[in-house]
């Protein structure tokens, strides 16, 4: 895969930007996805209050991963709004109100 180098500084310094950002991003992305997993291992385990910590900690993140703009607002409340709703059938399955 051949890649256009940038003989411009500016360009060159957006190149370098550019890569550092989507280093970041890449680290958030992958935040948000290790909470919501351990969420989901916590809740496979069927410990109600670990599964809740791990439930507020996801949420936590995908908060501030919406709020840095890594993730669109949108996808990270459809995200808790389905790990809500995961956690909230476990508690129906359970027997006990949410």
């Amino acid at each position: 895969m051949s890649r256009a180098l940038a003989n411009i500084k500016s360009a060159k310094k957006r190149i370098e930007l550019a890569r550092k950002a989507t280093l970041r991003n890449k680290a958030g992305r992958s935040r948000a996805k290790t909470a919501i997993r351990r969420f989901r291992e916590a809740l496979a385990t069927g410990d109600r209050a670990q599964a809740e910590a791990k439930l507020r900690q996801a949420i936590s993140v995908l908060d501030r991963v919406a709020r840095k703009g890594i993730l669109h607002p949108n996808a990270a409340a459809r995200r808790k709004s389905r790990i809500t709703q995961e956690f909230n059938a476990f508690l129906k399955q359970a027997g006990e109100a949410s």
